[in-house]
C-alpha cells in the first residue's frame, strides 16, 4: 500500500469536520474521466510518505484536525494494511472517512463492523445498464456494487452515495435508474466534473448547474436528500 498524496487540511471532504485527506495508490477501475489517473497503477504511482510518517504528522496535528479521509485510487484493494492504518488513526482520536467504489463489499463490511469507518462515501458511477462501460471495465459484475450499496443502506454506518456527472457519459436515463435503485437512501450527491489535467481520457466536459438541477429533480421523489456539490457555474 502506497500513500501517494496528502491534503493537510480540508473543510469539504469529511462532512462536518476539519480533516486531512490521504490518497492511496492503485485502483481496479479505469473510469475514463478519472481525475486521479496518476494513482491508478500502484506500481507506477509515486509514494509520498510511509504510514509511520503519516501517523507522526497526524499526531502533531491532533489539536487542529478532527478527521481523516482515506481515498484513492481504491483503498479497499489493501484490506490488511488499510485496516491497520485505520486502527492506528482511530487510536490517535480521529474520526475516519472511507471513500470507495464499492467493489469489495466484504472489506467494506469488515471495516464498518469493526467500527473503524465512521463515515463512508461510495461512488455510484452511473445507472446500472452502463456501469461497466462507465468504469472502463465492460464485463464488470454489478453484484459486488449492489451488495455494498445494500449494506450501507442497512444503516450500520453513516454514509453517502455520490456521482461525478460527466457530459458525454451520463444522461437522464442514468438518474431515472439510480432513483429506483437507491430509493430511500440517506443522501445522494451530484458532483460536477472538473478536468484536473490528469484525466485518463481527454475530451469530457461538465454539465451546467441548471442541468444538474434537472437531474436532481428526477432523483428527489425517490431520494429526498439529493444535493449538488462543488458546482459554482
Amino acid at each position: 500500500m502506497k500513500i501517494c498524496g496528502l491534503q493537510k487540511t480540508t473543510l469539504l471532504d469529511f462532512p462536518g469536520k476539519v480533516a486531512a485527506t490521504v490518497f492511496l495508490g492503485g485502483c481496479n477501475f479505469r473510469c475514463p474521466f478519472c481525475h486521479n489517473s496518476d494513482l491508478l497503477t500502484e506500481r507506477e504511482a509515486e509514494e509520498l510518505m510511509t504510514a509511520e510518517e503519516l501517523l507522526a504528522f497526524l499526531k502533531k496535528r491532533s489539536m487542529v484536525l478532527e478527521g481523516v479521509c482515506i481515498t484513492g485510487g481504491e483503498p479497499t484493494l489493501h484490506p490488511e494494511e488499510l485496516e491497520d492504518l485505520m486502527r492506528q488513526i482511530k487510536k490517535l482520536g480521529y474520526a475516519v472517512k472511507l471513500d470507495t467504489n464499492g467493489y469489495r463489499p466484504q472489506v467494506l463490511k469488515n471495516l464498518c463492523e469493526k467500527k473503524l469507518a465512521d463515515y463512508v462515501a461510495m461512488d455510484i458511477k452511473s445507472g446500472r445498464a452502463q456501469y461497466g462501460r462507465t468504469c472502463g471495465i465492460p464485463d464488470l459484475s454489478l453484484e459486488p456494487i449492489k451488495e455494498s450499496a445494500d449494506f450501507l443502506m442497512s444503516g450500520q454506518t453513516p454514509y453517502e452515495f455520490r456521482t461525478t456527472v460527466v457530459k458525454g457519459i451520463h444522461t437522464t436515463s442514468d438518474f431515472t435508474d439510480i432513483a429506483q435503485w437507491l430509493k430511500g437512501c440517506s443522501q445522494y450527491f451530484l458532483q460536477g466534473f472538473v478536468d484536473s489535467g490528469k484525466v485518463l481520457k481527454s475530451g469530457f466536459s461538465s454539465y451546467s448547474r441548471a442541468e444538474l438541477l434537472e437531474f436532481a429533480a428526477i432523483l428527489r421523489p425517490c431520494i429526498p436528500r439529493t444535493e449538488i456539490r462543488g458546482v459554482d457555474y
